[in-house]
């Protein structure tokens, strides 16, 4: 728990810069950071001292400590100016995490401009999470309609085959999802998302990506102040009026980021939990219950592995050190999970699993799409298990290939072997008509628009294989 000390109070060790830091992003994070997550705690206990692609931070590990530092706003917030060494301007030109942070939307926002953002992304999401708002029905029509069409097209090669379940549905799924809801006119716009996966891997490119991905979203934003329709972006606006474009644009990132990233990732490991043997998993699965299955998922594996950092308003106690003002604390879901004072509690036999997993933060700055990305991953996972029956990795489950990124925790590519069930694609009844655009004509709406980019690059992979 945290305990608030006096300014300059002493815990035994140096400044964080000046302490010997363990680098967090190596070859055994990748293939596996319990491994790493354990050495770190049996050398530090629940909080650690690392060094994050350059940058020396503190890595919350215990699950207490963890649930202290995300349920108290006010002692631990977020936003960069608390941030001494960013105040200073003493974090590396060239830092790799740098883009992702320095956008200041919902997600990384401190200060008291986030309560009246935190309103307006409730009542624009409240349609879209309301399961008995029309507008959710349309989602969810929209979502089961992609979700089937994909898995036929990667199936057409006959009842049984080989498939990328990442690259060929995992991934192409929330792009879709995120298109109805950004209301992008007249195409997906698949560049945008493929440009929000660079920024989350925080790569070489990630700052180009950045950039060309906020000048999408900026142009998406000016048309919807002015042509406004039944999407996010125009919810979001009547909502917090006073947003500028660029302020907008930000907000749509993190929509993004989350509606396909983190549902992505989460459809893949729920897949692979439970086509290789988690028992828990399998039997709510089996009992038509996908919700508590992915619950059971999150534990073990969460998609979004670390949180974004916050900086304590004081020197405070946390674990075995002292954390100075201003000093970066990153919460580790995965680590806190892991935590033997808190997994030794779970009883992996109970019907139903605990909810008092960090999968989508805690206290006040809980995700606030959490049930959207929840259900739309729902949606995929349940419609993957209809159609397909038989579905076994065609790589040994320690060789499948991780993606490395500071934030999330998904594959890269998810092989599988898998038989037709039999079960057809869902009937979906048509679509309510969303409004033309202007200066479209009728002729013109009623008219069937090509694939998107993203689809003939699907249907490629179904070519050459």
């Amino acid at each position: 728990m945290g305990v608030q000390l006096n300014s300059g109070s002493a815990a035994g060790h140096g400044p964080l810069e000046s302490m010997s830091l363990e680098p967090l992003m190596t070859r055994d994070y990748e293939r596996d950071p319990a491994i790493v997550y354990e050495r770190l705690r049996r050398a530090h206990g629940p909080v650690a001292p690392v060094d994050l692609l350059g940058v020396p931070v503190w890595l919350v590990l215990g699950y207490e400590e963890a649930y202290e530092v995300l349920r108290d706003d006010h002692a631990w917030p977020k936003g960069l100016e608390n941030w001494r060494a960013h105040r200073e301007g003493r974090l590396p030109a060239d830092w790799p995490l740098a883009p992702s942070l320095d956008v200041n939307h919902i997600l990384i926002q401190g200060g008291e401009g986030y309560r009246g953002l935190k309103v307006a992304w409730d009542t624009a999401l409240r349609p879209f999470q309301d399961p008995r708002h029309p507008v959710a029905k349309r989602l969810k029509a929209q979502i089961t309609r992609d979700a089937d069409e994909l898995i036929s097209l990667f199936t057409q090669g006959g009842r049984t085959g080989w498939a990328d379940l990442s690259a060929q549905f995992a991934r192409p799924l929330p792009l879709m999802v995120a298109s109805h809801l950004l209301g992008f006119p007249g195409s997906q716009h698949d560049d945008a998302l493929m440009d929000m996966w660079r920024v989350l891997d925080a790569g070489p490119d990630a700052g180009p990506a950045l950039e060309r991905l906020l000048a999408t979203l900026s142009e998406l934003g000016a048309w919807k102040m002015k042509e406004p329709g039944d999407d996010f972006p125009s919810y979001l606006l009547a909502s917090h009026p006073g947003l500028s474009v660029e302020e907008l644009s930000r907000e749509l990132m993190m929509l993004l980021g989350m509606t396909s990233d983190h549902v992505g990732i989460l459809i893949s490991n729920t897949v692979v939990e439970v086509i290789t043997g988690n028992l828990p998993a399998s039997a709510s699965l089996s009992a038509g219950l996908i919700r508590e299955t992915m619950n059971r998922v999150v534990m073990q594996k969460p998609p979004l592995i670390n949180f974004v950092p916050r900086f304590p308003l004081k020197d405070m106690r946390l674990g075995e050190y002292t954390i100075a003002a201003g000093e970066p604390v990153w919460v580790s879901v995965g680590a806190a999970h892991a935590d033997p004072a808190f997994a030794g509690k779970v009883c992996p036999e109970s019907t139903i699993s605990t909810r008092a997993h960090l999968s989508w933060g805690a206290g006040p700055r809980q995700c606030p799409a959490r049930e959207l990305a929840g259900g739309a991953a729902a949606i995929g996972v349940s419609r993957l298990f209809e159609r397909l029956s038989g579905l076994e990795l065609s790589l040994p489950v320690d060789q499948l290939p991780w993606r490395s990124s500071p934030f999330m925790r998904g594959l890269r590519s998810l092989p599988v072997r898998y038989t037709l069930s039999g079960t057809p694609a869902l009937p979906v009844p048509p679509l309510p008509a969303l409004p033309a655009p202007a200066g479209s004509t009728a002729a013109e709406e009623s008219a069937v628009r090509p694939r998107s980019s993203l689809w003939r690059y699907l249907a490629g992979l179904v070519r050459g294989r």
